[in-house]
């Protein structure tokens, strides 16, 4: 174990092919962006960092690593602004959970490439499960019970969650259309509180 390979369980994401797992999860019923809509909707690298909880350091660094990079328009050069998608967000979150937990860099490359791989739809009803030196994947609660009875996993990221919490964040922050350049403002719930207090009073 302690090499990253995965012993008796059937989803490694590193030592190993994935295997598809068997899909008897019911899915998380989530309201994340999707759709052509969806696709035209990037956040610049401040935005990202807020939402997926990260510092602006780890921000560039990973990106200039090959870690995390921006799917919607990456840094060409000192003036070009990164614009990060909705699942780039969520994955920078998931690795920043990772990290925080003790997973090898090697083992979050591996993971990150995983998630890259699956559909917009697979991610939400994902569970990532760790012992701290492998990474598998889960899609059903019988799933995350085999791999904690057979003493592998430690800790789980509940994907959907990290969905949410990103979606959440992100409906308080500005995004940028990527065929216009437009700001999309978001509504600030405190100034929609004072507007309601002003009408009020």
């Amino acid at each position: 174990m302690g090499d990253g390979t995965a012993v008796g369980s059937p989803y490694p994401l590193f030592g190993g092919a994935v295997e598809p797992a068997p899909r008897h999860a019911t899915p998380v019923e989530v309201g994340a962006p999707r759709g052509p809509e969806a696709d035209l909707i990037g956040y610049r690298g401040p935005t990202a960092c807020a939402a997926a909880g990260i510092t602006y350091r780890q921000l560039d660094y990973w990106a200039r690593t090959g870690l995390v990079e921006p799917s919607v328009r990456p840094a060409h050069s000192s003036g070009t602004q990164r614009l990060y998608s909705f699942r780039d967000v969520v994955v920078l979150k998931i690795v920043k959970r990772l990290l925080d937990t003790g997973v090898s860099l090697q083992n979050i490359r591996t993971a990150v490439q995983h998630l890259r791989s699956r559909g917009m739809a697979d991610l939400p009803r994902m569970t990532l499960m760790s012992d701290g030196a492998t990474v598998y994947e889960c899609t059903s609660p019988d799933e995350v019970v085999d791999l904690l009875q057979g003493g592998q996993g430690v800790f789980g990221i509940a994907v959907g969650v990290v969905w949410r919490d990103v979606e959440s964040a992100l409906s308080q922050l500005h995004g940028e259309r990527v065929d216009t350049g437009e700001t999309l403002i978001r509504p600030n719930p405190s100034d929609e509180l004072a507007r309601r207090r002003n009408r009020v009073g």
